[in-house]
Order: C-alpha cells, then structure tokens, then sequence
C-alpha cells in the first residue's frame, strides 16, 4: 500500500475560497467507547475517486493507495455501489474481464481480505461478506464524488441569480479533482462506465463555471481557457458557444465567426453532421448583435473585484518570479 500526504488542491482561479466541510450531524449525542471511536474513525475518512483511488484519513492530512490496479479496482467498485451487494461474478468481470484465473472466487476472496486490512479501523467491518457477494457500508464515512456532485448542483443552481458565487461553488467543485476519475484502476464494465459518468458530470460543470465567469465580466481570461479547452475537447457544441460568446463581448466578432466555422468543419469531418440548432441560433445572434449577447445590467462586472484578482495575480508572479532568481543564484553559487 502507499501512503500519501495529500495537500489541498488551489482553488482554480484567483478568489475562489474553500469550505470547511462537517464531518458530522450537528446536535447530536456522541457515542462513547468503542462505538464512538468507531463513529469518528468513519466520518474522518473520505474515498477518494476523483484522481488517484485513495482512502483520505482528514485527521492526519494523509491518504492510503491500494497497491495494485487490481485492488484499486476493487475498491473503486465497492465505493460507487456502496450500500448494495455486488455480487461475486460483476466483481470477478471487473477485475479480470474475460479471462478470469481458475480459481477466480478464491482469488477474489484475497483481494477482499487485502483491502479490509488496508481501510481504517482494523477490524471494523467496512466490507460485508454476503451469501452471493459482498457490499461496502459508509456509515459516516464520505466520498469527494458526493462533495463534487453537491456543490456543482449548487453552483449549477446559483448562476441565474448570483454568477459570482456560483463561480465561486463550481470552482470549489473542480478543485476537488486530482486528475482523471478512478486514475490507474484496472477499468473493468463497472470502473469504466462511472469514471465516463463523472468527466461528463465534470465538463458539464466547466461549462457552467465558464457561463458564470462570463456572466461576470471576465472575457479576456475566459477566451484563453475556452480555447485550450475547444481544442482538448473538439466536439463540444457547448465550449464552442461559450467560446462565441467571449470573443463577441471582447469585440472579437469576426473572430467569433470564425469559431463557428472551425465548430463545422470539425463536426462534418469527424461525424458526418452539421452544428446543432443552439450554435446555429448563437451564430445568427453575433451576425445580427442579438441585445442577448451583452451581459445584463445585474451582471455587471463588478470592476473593483476584478482589479484586486489582476493584482493578486500580478503579486504571486512577482513572487514566483523573485523565488526563481533567488534558486538561479544559489545554484550559480554551487558551481
């Protein structure tokens, strides 16, 4: 197994602010004994699928990896369908597909008996062996993909009326992600249709993120992470749109044209099929500079807000730069 010390990941841009998040019920009566040692082991941990499959002890600050892809796997799958048996045949599938060993139960019965030594609380029934299978129980425990899925539904609900606290809620969303979904599991049916599951929960987030930050003023910064992501993700009606929009509120607009067109070309040469009705009507909206284009008065760019982010940004460069010039002296005085 590996031990990792896990940092909190940066908000993704600047004046995104993290939550604490509970480990519990409030007003509650504490257990006391060994139940109670229990109940706090099991609300200080929280699985981690969002990156890297981990056990997060948020007591320590440290996570435990299962070893192998094998045991990743394992629990991963445990994880997404906690509260519900899997039953022994899904399981061996996800491990070993089409090929499983000869003795594929008993081999499975060890990787079980492998994770329940790696979670906390050694002897503490996370995982139930049942008469067909076996079932993981959470009891207190959490899992980021529900804190990704509870704070994107709020920011996802925010927007109309707040845009900058919903920019705000969907920043601390995507700040939750380590890297791709169930990162180096042996992608059996089960792991493969959840990781897909959630990069489409996590780009649809991106685009509400990048509509709030929109709808908040923020152009300029907004066309260059719209770009990058058009060409990592080309055929996305939806970044292309959004694409659309922050060149023509930039004053961009032959520019924005030309988003359209590279959005057509694409799609017609990869899937036979011409834009969808949402791009062709944002297309006919810059044409003719649609009023729905311009941002609403209620959504304003607060101007005083975005000069202190420019000047947070300007004072972390000024620094980075400072500690690379102070690295290059040391390393000059070395030689």
């Amino acid at each position: 197994m590996t031990v990792l010390g896990l940092a909190a990941p940066a908000p993704p841009h600047p004046g995104t602010a993290r939550t604490t998040e509970p480990t519990g019920p409030t007003g509650a009566t504490e257990p006391t004994g060994a139940a109670g040692e229990i109940e706090a082991i099991e609300a200080a941990t929280e699985f981690r699928l969002l990156g890297p499959v981990v056990v997060y002890d948020r007591g320590t600050g440290t996570g435990i990896a299962p070893a192998g892809p094998k045991q990743r796997a394992l629990l991963a799958a445990l994880v997404v369908h906690a509260g519900r048996q899997l039953s022994v045949d899904r399981l061996v599938e996800e491990l070993w597909g089409d090929r499983p060993p000869a003795n594929a139960q008993s081999a499975l019965h060890t990787h079980v008996a492998r994770l329940r030594r790696l979670l906390p609380a050694r002897g503490h029934e996370w995982i139930s062996t049942l008469p067909t299978g076996y079932r993981l129980r959470l009891g207190r425990a959490s899992t980021d993909v529900a804190r990704f899925t509870r704070l994107s539904g709020q920011g996802r609900a925010t927007a109309p009326q707040d845009p900058q606290g919903a920019a705000r809620l969907l920043g601390q969303a995507l700040a939750l992600w380590q890297g791709e979904a169930l990162q180096d599991s042996c992608h059996g049916p089960l792991c493969t249709a959840e990781a897909d599951r959630l990069e489409e929960q996590r780009l649809t987030t991106l685009e509400a993120l990048y509509e709030a930050n929109l709808n908040c003023g923020r152009y300029a910064e907004t066309v260059c992470d719209l770009e990058r992501l058009t060409a990592a993700h080309p055929l996305r009606e939806r970044l292309y749109d959004l694409l659309m929009v922050a060149l023509y509120r930039c004053g961009r607009q032959s520019e924005a044209l030309g988003v359209y067109e590279r959005a057509r070309r694409r799609l017609v040469a990869t899937l036979g099929v011409e834009p969808g009705p949402a791009l062709r009507c944002r297309l006919d909206a810059v044409l003719n500079h649609c009023p729905t284009l311009a941002v609403s008065s209620s959504h304003r760019p607060d101007l005083a807000a975005e000069a202190a982010r420019l000047q947070a940004r300007i004072d972390r460069l000024v620094a980075d730069q400072a500690d690379l010039l102070r690295r290059v002296r040391e390393q000059d005085t070395v030689r």
